[in-house]
């Protein structure tokens, strides 16, 4: 690894490595991820690495795109599944490692066509799937990682699935969304970051390392080459910037436990001088509750906008993550004397919810952090995670604040069917986030706050208990008097 410090080889709480990339942006939702994905491994030449939570071969990359069109030469699937193996036909010596979570695994042989895809790929000596079980009872695999070639990489929150594909428009009804077996799903908030340089190999290594773990042959790391697999029509927001990597990883066996993503949160969320934007599919992380009480405690406290869905996707996800997130906003506001912390659900023209995935979070625009861990229990210390940002106080970073300023305005701009330049000038007018939001008409798409829910005494006990959302994997099996939202020790108290 090439530019890397000798204070950035060492260990750190909230941070494995630092590495520079080249160019590197941030892309919202898959429509455009989806595309420019395949555009990138049109370009590998020795690697494409897969990491994810969920794979599914029947989604269709490129839904905008019509492979007939195309000059006969220039031809290809747009179907995942057919995708890979045509890549690793017309390109002898390219590899295709793929690694997934290995919950779920027995479905895919209900998943129609994409038995048939994976029987192919077994076939195939230069694609190689396998999945991933290294961890403790109750943890999963989460990471969302893509390496190809050791040079372009990204690191976020959106997988190769199905259910995902949306654009920022997120219209009420689109006929587009539709699973592979065509029944329609609704609108999928979503982000992820794709980087390039030093980086990348960065990336590969921590995915190489997974890989021995789950139980695959080391990896040797890819021959050093000049181009990267970039895609030609994105033009990358930053240059020449230093990114940070944070993880999480339970103890398994030889592997120790990792929580730097847990710290990270808790240092960023400290730094803050004025306002914090964040997006999560959850809140209910007792101690990222902590910190965000402790700092709207302060006489001046920092505005704190977080963008959450209505409500989780399951009944599993509703029980553990909805009923937490209600006790501990009421646990914050107890301390929230001057009212800046503010919970928002985004919403379509016709009242749907906008399902939000994206793991994303902006401090003060000097800070952009992007990956797969939620702000819940479970992404600090039970699943494997892997979070990236950029900082602006870093060496050689000073340039980012104003390419923050703009995709914080962009992410506001979507939510609320806005230009990027009216949302600069109304923020400039109404002196805050919250205040901005609330002046719009809730009308078309737009942000509405989220509406604190009376829970029943069964919802609160087992909101409490932290039951299915515990902090290690050995809660599992403690007593619930040991453990939970409000434990002893805690700064927050338990809301009536």
């Amino acid at each position: 690894m090439t530019d890397r410090r000798d204070d950035d080889a060492k260990p750190s709480p909230s941070v494995w490595r630092f590495a520079r990339a080249s160019r590197a942006h941030i892309v919202v939702d898959a429509a455009a991820y989806f595309e420019l994905m395949q555009d990138a491994m049109l370009q590998a030449r020795q690697r494409i690495f897969l990491i994810g939570w969920d794979f599914d071969t029947r989604i269709r990359l490129a839904r905008g795109r019509r492979w007939w069109n195309l000059p006969r030469r220039g031809r290809y699937p747009a179907r995942l599944g057919a995708f890979v193996v045509w890549l690793v036909k017309r390109a002898p010596g390219l590899e295709v490692r793929l690694l997934k979570w290995q919950f779920g695994a027995l479905r895919f042989a209900f998943r129609g066509s994409m038995i048939v895809d994976l029987i192919r790929w077994w076939l195939n000596r230069s694609i190689d799937f396998m999945f991933d079980s290294a961890h403790p009872i109750g943890c999963s695999h989460h990471q969302k990682i893509v390496v190809i070639d050791d040079r372009f990489a990204v690191c976020g929150g959106i997988d190769m699935t199905s259910d995902r594909w949306d654009t920022p428009a997120h219209l009420h009804e689109d006929p587009r969304r539709r699973r592979p077996n065509g029944k329609p799903y609704g609108p999928w908030h979503d982000v992820t970051m794709m980087l390039e340089g030093d980086i990348a190999r960065l990336l590969g290594d921590l995915g190489r390392e997974r890989w021995v773990t789950a139980g695959g042959r080391p990896m040797l790391p890819c021959e050093p080459q000049a181009e990267s697999a970039w895609p030609e029509r994105l033009v990358g927001e930053f240059r020449d910037v230093e990114v940070g990597i944070a993880r999480t990883r339970a103890k398994y066996y030889d592997c120790e436990e990792i929580r730097e993503i847990e710290r990270l949160f808790l240092d960023q969320i400290a730094r803050a001088r004025r306002f914090i934007y964040a997006e999560s599919q959850y809140f209910a992380s007792r101690r990222i509750a902590e910190a965000i009480a402790l700092r709207v405690a302060e006489p001046d406290p920092p505005e704190i906008v977080l963008v959450n869905p209505l409500t989780a996707e399951g009944w599993l996800e509703q029980t553990a993550m909805d009923a937490a997130r209600v006790r501990l906003l009421h646990a914050i506001a107890e301390d929230d004397h001057a009212g800046r912390f503010r919970v928002y659900v985004p919403l379509t023209s016709g009242g749907a919810q906008i399902y939000v995935h994206a793991k994303l979070m902006i401090v003060d625009d000097e800070i952009v952090r992007v990956g797969s861990a939620n702000m819940n229990t479970r992404s600090m210390g039970l699943d494997t995670e892997c979070d990236v940002f950029i900082d602006a106080s870093r060496p050689g970073n000073g340039h980012i604040v104003p390419t923050i300023t703009r995709l914080r305005h962009s992410m506001l701009a979507e939510h609320c069917s806005l230009s990027v330049e009216a949302v600069g000038d109304l923020l400039q007018k109404h002196g805050s986030m919250a205040a901005m939001i609330d002046s719009l008409p809730r009308e078309g798409k737009h942000l509405a706050p989220f509406a604190l829910r009376p829970l029943t005494d069964t919802e609160k006990a087992l909101a409490d208990s932290a039951l299915l959302d515990p902090e290690r994997p050995a809660e599992f099996f403690e007593p619930i008097e040991r453990r939970g939202l409000f434990r002893r020790g805690g700064i927050l108290r338990r809301p009536r």
